[in-house]
């Protein structure tokens, strides 16, 4: 079968991108897809697949994120921000809200981040502080820097969904070593915690975050957006940041402008970058891309964006 396809990234979260309005896939060969289009030993790579869909009565369109596993995450807000993107000029309007898989969010096209970063706001939430909504077995009713035994006894987690799980962290400096090896153990699927779960390390930079994140159902990333929203209301709800006051989180893919409010809504600015648009085939029984096209590059976005990590 031939997509048309966007290459795209938030904040060097990457992902082909499908507006899939029209198409009538079932899940498993979405899923397929994903994992043909997202192999990085492909032609195409990614950290996921991002598909713009139709909304409902309260969405005027919709996003489904399938991580590179193929399983499908709740939110992406790197994610929102590009299908946002799609949506907008699909529609021609500048503000929507997007259904999402299991909540909603709201995005409008923001002022830029730097001259060049086509730049969205998006507002999502409210984070969860429930550890039965994950579910973690035999865990406090909340994680709120507290010690979660059955992950590492020595270390203080705070559990936050956004609506994603997310277990963050905070450490004067990043061991990658250690945090590959907690993210492997939720990502096993423990009986603990059946659906597994994100795990960030973050450290407080100032007036600023820095967050490094395994991804459920990906690995270590460069980002991931809820990762950076739900450690920013993380850090609020620790003390370490003041609620509503606007931060700068950055990741290794680059950075965005985040502030957290007490009701729970975290609100992220960021990038929407368009690295190239083309078409590939993808055999859904092999669940293989091949015979890739590009068919137009975006080289002043790539390089405004560059220009942007650079501060």
């Amino acid at each position: 079968m031939r997509f048309a396809i966007v290459k795209c990234h938030g904040s060097g979260n990457d992902f082909p991108m499908i507006d899939a309005r029209a198409l009538t896939l079932s899940d498993t060969q979405w899923a397929g897809v994903a994992r043909a289009l997202a192999d990085r030993a492909g032609p195409v790579g990614g950290d996921g697949l991002l598909l713009l869909v139709p909304g409902d009565d309260r969405a005027e369109f919709g996003m489904v994120m399938r991580n590179s596993d193929g399983s499908e995450a709740e939110t992406c807000l790197n994610g929102v921000r590009c299908v946002a993107r799609a949506g907008f000029e699909a529609l021609g309007i500048n503000a929507a809200t997007v259904r999402l898989k299991t909540s909603y969010a709201s995005a409008s096209h923001d002022a830029d981040l730097m001259p060049g970063v086509y730049t969205v706001r998006e507002t999502a939430g409210p984070a969860g502080l429930s550890t039965a909504a994950w579910p973690i077995h035999g865990a406090l009713e909340r994680l709120v820097d507290a010690v979660l035994p059955m992950l590492a006894p020595a270390r203080r987690f705070t559990a936050v969904t956004m609506p994603n799980p997310h277990f963050v962290h905070f450490v004067e400096a990043v061991d990658e070593a250690e945090l590959v090896r907690l993210g492997e153990i939720c990502e096993a699927a423990p009986d603990w915690l059946p659906n597994r779960a994100n795990v960030s390390f973050v450290e407080v930079r100032g007036d600023s975050l820095f967050v490094r994140t395994f991804e459920r159902g990906v690995g270590l990333t460069d980002s991931c957006g809820s990762a950076m929203a739900a450690s920013t209301y993380a850090a609020c709800l620790t003390g370490r940041i003041a609620w509503d006051r606007p931060t700068v989180v950055f990741n290794r893919g680059g950075l965005v402008r985040a502030f957290a409010g007490e009701d729970g809504m975290v609100t992220l600015s960021g990038n929407a970058t368009y690295e190239w648009a083309g078409s590939v085939t993808v055999d859904l029984d092999t669940e293989t891309a091949r015979d890739l096209v590009v068919e137009r590059r975006f080289p002043d976005e790539i390089a405004a964006w560059e220009a942007a990590k650079r501060g």
